[in-house]
């Protein structure tokens, strides 16, 4: 017997289908998700301290906000092969939406107003330390 869907008595429900995820996009989350612990264990290294990863807004996504002292820096993690891989990978419509997306997290969080702001990458490569670039692009551009 199928169950039957209680919205339309007598029909059989509809089988769901299991959603799966393609290879390479689960290999590729995966990277990303190292890259960003990655470059937080690196940042907290460096004195900073981690207040939200992957913060999502309806803007975009920022991998990591952290702070020192009165600096607030929104970070753009990019995992790549290489060096100029990564850092070509912050596209100037990547950064507008991190822009965005940090707009939305002061809004959130009134207490960091004041804090001057940074927009920050790190690119992160096999065999490698991260490396961090601080001002990597800024709001007016």
């Amino acid at each position: 017997m199928t169950p039957t869907d209680p919205t339309s008595p007598g029909r059989p429900r509809k089988p769901v289908a299991a959603k799966v995820a393609a290879p390479r996009r689960v290999l590729a989350f995966r990277v990303g998700l190292s890259a960003e612990s990655r470059a937080a264990a690196y940042l907290i290294a460096k004195g900073y301290r981690i207040l939200a990863r992957r913060f999502r807004t309806p803007f975009g996504e920022i991998d990591i906000v952290a702070k020192r002292r009165n600096l607030l820096a929104f970070v753009e993690v990019k995992a790549r092969p290489t060096l100029d891989d990564a850092a070509y990978a912050v596209t100037p419509r990547q950064q507008k939406r991190i822009i965005d997306a940090a707009s939305a997290w002061l809004m959130a969080h009134p207490e960091h107003a004041n804090f001057d702001v940074r927009f920050d990458a790190i690119l992160v490569v096999p065999r490698a330390l991260p490396r961090h670039l601080p001002g990597a692009f800024d709001a007016s551009a």
